[in-house]
């Protein structure tokens, strides 16, 4: 084991996005289209979450999805976009939680995972 990845560091450019849907299907594809895109590294489902809102003046109950995107806060404009575009809420949930402090390896692996590649000029 690498002993210089075996230690929490400070993590201030990552963040934990977290973003309901109303099911599996949508939450699978959702994760899909924005891991598919580089913007997180990663998406972690957590089914069966009850949530209780107002909604248009009345309070609302329903089971959802929540989806934990694993990203960096250079992407976040570009995964809200994303996210906007392809999700079926008309106001869908996007918090971006700051990271404080994160294991080095994994942080590395976020960094790696969402590096898109940058078009190659063509010689003229």
């Amino acid at each position: 084991m690498d002993v210089s990845y075996s230690r929490m560091t400070s993590a201030p450019r990552f963040r934990v996005v977290t973003v309901t849907t109303p099911n599996l299907t949508t939450a699978r594809k959702l994760i899909q289209i924005v891991v598919e895109a580089r913007f997180a590294a990663c998406g972690s489902l957590v089914p069966k979450i009850e949530s209780h809102y107002w909604w248009k003046g009345k309070l609302e109950r329903c089971t959802e999805v929540l989806v934990l995107f694993k990203t960096t806060s250079d992407n976040l404009k570009s995964l809200e976009k994303l996210i906007l575009k392809n999700h079926p809420y008309d106001t869908p949930e996007i918090i971006a939680l700051p990271l404080s402090n994160g294991n080095a390896r994994y942080l590395d692996w976020i960094t790696g995972e969402t590096v898109r590649e940058t078009p190659k000029l063509k010689k003229r």
